[in-house]
C-alpha cells in the first residue's frame, strides 16, 4: 500500500538524517496545483515547509532547487545584494548541497520557514505598483550578476516549446490534451510560429537570470513602511518556486501585469493578456525602467513571453500545476481566446510609455 504524502514527509525526513523528531504534520496546500506542501513541526517547537510531488521530472525539480540554493548563497555572500539575502526561503542542506528525496516514483523537499510579513492589497493603488516596479528592478538586477556563474538548466523555453510541438503533432493529440482537433491546429500553428519569433530575435543569445514567473499575491510578502501613509513597501519574503527557471527578465512581467492590474490578482483565476495594457501596467513597467532600463527589443518580447506562458504551462504543462478541472477550464480559453486576443492587440504603448524607438 502507498503510503500518504503526509506519511511521504516523515519518510523523506527520516531517510535524509538530519535528526530531530517530528512532531506534527499539517497541510497547508494552496489546493490548485497538484503538489502538496505540508508545515512540519519539530522537536523544540521550530517548523520547516516540506512540498511532495510526483508529477513530472524529479531530476528537473532537483537541478532548480539546485539552483534555488546556488542563487540565496550568492545573494547573502555579496554585500551589494544583502538586502535580499532574507527574501528566498532556504532548502534545507547538507554537506553545503540541497537536500532533496526521492523513492523513485514521488519526491520531496524541505524549506526552512520563512518569516511572513504582510500581503498586498488585492488590488493596489498607483503609488503601490510604481513601488512593485521599483522592488522588481532591484531585485532582477540583483540576479543579473548570477547569469555568468549559475550552470545552466536542462530547460530552455526554445526546448519546451520543440516538446510541446512534438506532442501536437501526435495522432493522440486531441485526447491527450482533452481538447477538439480544430483547437489543437491553433495550438500547433501558435507554437511553430513562437519558435520563429525566437529564432528571429536570436532569444539564444539573451542574458538569462533566475526568474520565478508566478507572482500571485499568495506567494510572497511585504514590509510596510511607517511613512507615506503605508503605501510604501519592500519586498520581504518568497516561498513558492514551481515556475522557477533561468531566462530572460522579461518573464516576469506577465504576472506582474496581473499583480497591478485595476480588477487586481485574486478576482477570478483567468490568464486574458487585456492586462498587459492596461494604465497601471504602463506605470510598473515606468517605475521599473528608471532603476533597471529595458531596451526596446525585451518590451517587444514582453507579448512573446506571455504566449510562451499559455503555451507551456497552461497547455504542455497544465495537468501537472492545475487541478484536473481548471486545467480543462485553462487550455479551452486559451485554444478559443487568449492566443487569438493576443495576436489582435497593438503592444506599441508599451514601447511608448518608456519613450523607445519601435
Amino acid at each position: 500500500m502507498e503510503a500518504s504524502p503526509a506519511g511521504v514527509v516523515r519518510a523523506a525526513w527520516a531517510d535524509l538524517g538530519v535528526g530531530r523528531d517530528i512532531l506534527d504534520v499539517r497541510e497547508i496546500s494552496a489546493n490548485v496545483s497538484t503538489n502538496r506542501v505540508y508545515r512540519v513541526t519539530l522537536e523544540g517547537g521550530d517548523t520547516v515547509v516540506c512540498k511532495v510531488s510526483s508529477y513530472g521530472s524529479y531530476f528537473l525539480f532537483a537541478e532548480d532547487h539546485d539552483r534555488l540554493h546556488r542563487c540565496a548563497k550568492m545573494l547573502v555572500g555579496n554585500p551589494e545584494t544583502q538586502r535580499w539575502a532574507p527574501f528566498l526561503a532556504n532548502v534545507l542542506e547538507r554537506d553545503g548541497r540541497p537536500l532533496t528525496w526521492y523513492d523513485g516514483s514521488i519526491w520531496a523537499v524541505f524549506y526552512q520557514d520563512v518569516p511572513r510579513a504582510e500581503s498586498l492589497p488585492r488590488i493596489l493603488s498607483v503609488s503601490q505598483v510604481e513601488n512593485l516596479g521599483r522592488e522588481m528592478a532591484e531585485f532582477h538586477a540583483a540576479c543579473t550578476p548570477m547569469a555568468k556563474q549559475l550552470p545552466p538548466t536542462s530547460n530552455s523555453v526554445k526546448g519546451d516549446l520543440i516538446h510541446l510541438l512534438d506532442l501536437l503533432e501526435s495522432p493522440f493529440a486531441a485526447k491527450n490534451f482533452n481538447l477538439a482537433p480544430e483547437h489543437i491546429g491553433v495550438l500547433h500553428r501558435d507554437t511553430h510560429q513562437l519558435l520563429l519569433q525566437f529564432e528571429a530575435v536570436h532569444y539564444d543569445e539573451w542574458l538569462r537570470i533566475p526568474v520565478l514567473i508566478d507572482w500571485n499575491l499568495g506567494n510572497f510578502s511585504v514590509l510596510f513602511s511607517n511613512t507615506d501613509q503605508g503605501q510604501g513597501f519592500r519586498l520581504f519574503s518568497r516561498w513558492d518556486y514551481d515556475w522557477f527557471r533561468l531566462e530572460s527578465r522579461v518573464f516576469d512581467f506577465y504576472f506582474l501585469s496581473r499583480v497591478s492590474s485595476s480588477t487586481g490578482d485574486r478576482t477570478t483565476f483567468t490568464y486574458s493578456p487585456h492586462t498587459l495594457l492596461e494604465p497601471r501596467f504602463l506605470a510598473l513597467l515606468r517605475a521599473y525602467h528608471g532603476v533597471y532600463p529595458l531596451t526596446a527589443d525585451e518590451v517587444r518580447f514582453i507579448p512573446l513571453a506571455y504566449r510562451f506562458f499559455l503555451l507551456n504551462y497552461v497547455i504542455r504543462e497544465g495537468a501537472r500545476f492545475f487541478r484536473d478541472d481548471l486545467c480543462r477550464q485553462f487550455r479551452e480559453e486559451v485554444a478559443r481566446r487568449y492566443l487569438r486576443q493576443v495576436a489582435q492587440l497593438d503592444f506599441s504603448p508599451l514601447l511608448e510609455a518608456l519613450e523607445l524607438e519601435g
